[in-house]
């Protein structure tokens, strides 16, 4: 074979099917961390990739094999250059192929775990890269499941992962649950729609001894959060005889554990409208309409309010949404963690409970932690730390992404 001249481009690096590839090639640069990729780190940085006409030429949610910067190959990733991720590892095997039966193996992997995990078939059944689906979320509501496809190889791939979906589940109805701010970062557009069956109401989940009313279509993210099952009943085991406030109570959450756990009363606390009336939906459903009562308002305005009330209560969970959604927002999110425990502590009876939690990957445990500790103590009161939760196990973590592990529960006692 003759080599061309040295100022000559050898062949493969023009070609983007070199060596028998049967997708384009993408490639690290020298600087980039092959070696955490390597080690499983599932994500590709825009800074990281040569982006040269060829690459920017790919459609969102391409197919290409990722080399590194010696030309050797990493795995088989999805590129979309409008995305600061701009390349996700699907599949270490460069020469994969991604149809229904690859769904399947995925799916059928994630669905035994769920198996062995719950003895219902109510739970998160895919969380994203930690069950090898990059940018997928699948929540399963019985014989309902509905699909976030935060990512656009996802939205691309749309009918194989369905159709793989209902094979391995035997569900039968799907929903597409397009909203978000991930969908966003991606390029994608916001839609929800049913793409399989008919889904015309909310459907009852039963949970640590409540049943919880899940808006699958018109509710927020895929209607009910699963995540928090492990830190719902660690809260219900706290609130025999107790009053309980639950604060961002969504469709009742914390405060309908706590009632099936024996708390003599809880009031849901939420700025939406709708999600109360799931939540009162789900207080008779679960035989506890009784003891459970509700308040529309700002989260902030109301703990304000009840403070100014003189209020009381023996258990208090403050479970907000993430105030620190990605690092540039993590200070203003601090304070707002802070800001919350000031607020919340001084409602908490002597001798009774907070609960803190945080969904924001942003904010690290030890930061979370370190914020509320100082909210408590400029409320006034002190605290021991009883137990730190974390997301329930149908989230699993990937080691090697710690957003994977995003959730925190702090549960303290409080002295006078």
């Amino acid at each position: 074979m003759t080599l061309p001249p040295p100022h000559m481009p050898r062949p493969e690096m023009t070609d983007p099917t070199h060596a028998g590839y049967a997708h384009p090639t993408v490639r690290l640069k020298p600087k980039a961390e092959a070696r955490a990729i390597r080690h499983g780190f599932p994500w590709v940085y825009a800074d990281e990739l040569v982006t040269d006409r060829r690459t920017q030429a790919l459609a969102p949610g391409a197919l290409a094999v990722l080399e590194d910067d010696l030309r050797r190959p990493l795995g088989l990733v999805t590129v979309n250059t409008a995305s600061r991720i701009i390349a996700r590892m699907l599949d270490r095997n460069h020469e994969a192929v991604i149809d229904r039966a690859w769904f399947g193996a995925r799916l059928t992997r994630a669905l035994a775990l769920r198996e062995r995990l719950y003895d219902a078939p109510f739970y998160r059944l895919v969380h994203a890269e930690s069950d090898g689906l990059p940018g997928v979320v699948i929540d399963r509501f019985g014989d309902t499941a509905v699909v976030q496809p935060n990512a656009a190889w996802a939205e691309a791939h749309i009918d194989a992962l369905v159709a793989a979906l209902v094979a391995v589940t035997g569900v039968v109805n799907v929903v597409k649950n397009g909203t978000g701010r991930a969908r966003g970062l991606e390029g994608l557009a916001e839609e929800t729609s049913v793409l399989l069956g008919t889904v015309d109401a909310p459907i009852p989940v039963p949970m640590n001894g409540a049943v919880y009313m899940a808006d699958l279509v018109g509710g927020q993210k895929t209607g009910l959060f699963f995540d928090q099952r492990p830190n719902h009943a660690f809260a219900a085991s706290l609130a025999k005889g107790a009053r309980v406030l639950d604060m961002f109570a969504h469709v009742g959450g914390f405060g309908l554990a706590a009632l099936a756990g024996g708390a003599v009363s809880a009031l849901a606390v939420d700025a939406s409208v709708p999600a109360l009336a799931l939540a009162e939906e789900g207080a008779r459903a679960s035989g506890l309409s009784g003891r459970f009562t509700t308040r529309q308002g700002d989260a902030f305005a109301v703990l304000e309010a009840l403070g100014a009330e003189g209020a009381q209560f023996d258990l208090v969970v403050c479970d907000p949404p993430a105030f620190a959604p990605a690092k540039p927002a993590l200070e203003a999110g601090l304070r707002a963690y802070e800001r919350l425990a000031r607020l919340a502590a001084p409602l908490v009876a002597p001798g009774g409970y907070l609960v803190l939690c945080s969904c924001s990957h942003a904010a690290d445990l030890s930061s979370f932690r370190n914020a509320s500790a100082r909210g408590i103590g400029r409320g006034g009161r002190r605290a021991q730390l009883l137990h730190t939760g974390f997301a329930a196990p149908d989230h699993p973590m990937l080691l090697q992404l710690a957003e994977s592990g995003y959730l925190k529960a702090l549960f303290f006692r409080l002295d006078g």
